[in-house]
């Protein structure tokens, strides 16, 4: 039974993806979809392809899939993630520093995370926060 998709690659994309390969800057995922490319437009079997880079065949017919619906690029790169909302806006981060600033609760000697968490929702300004969320803004702030 014939493949599905089989790949027959252009020299500029042979020499594209030899680029990638060899200059080594790009991400190892990037690198390997690139060697499973050339294996696939050489008639090389998934399976021996999947065993020869330590994929899963799945991986080798899923890079050859995206190669023949979007291209190159977008079989080779992953695709970019949306951002990422952010947890405290400005005022929110303002009162979270100002807490900081002032002395902690009776019977502590300092602030921790899960402290300020607590004293951040006691005030109202956040409905919910984990003390993780209040780390990961000190440290970005630092």
């Amino acid at each position: 039974m014939p493949k599905k998709n089989t790949v027959n690659l252009s020299q500029a994309e042979i020499e594209k993806l030899y680029s990638i390969i060899k200059t080594g800057s790009s991400k190892a995922r990037s690198i390997t979809r690139a060697h499973v490319l050339l294996m696939a437009n050489e008639g090389e079997t998934d399976k021996a392809i999947a065993e020869r880079f330590r994929v899963h065949v799945s991986t080798v017919e899923r890079t050859r899939a995206k190669y023949f619906q979007s291209g190159i690029e977008l079989a080779i790169n992953d695709r970019p993630h949306p951002p990422k909302e952010r947890k405290l806006n400005s005022e929110q981060e303002a009162v979270l520093i100002a807490a900081l600033a002032s002395a902690p609760p009776l019977g502590k000697t300092h602030w921790t995370m899960q402290l300020l968490a607590e004293h951040l929702i006691s005030l109202g300004v956040v409905d919910s926060i984990s003390d993780e969320t209040v780390r990961s803004f000190l440290k970005r702030r630092k």
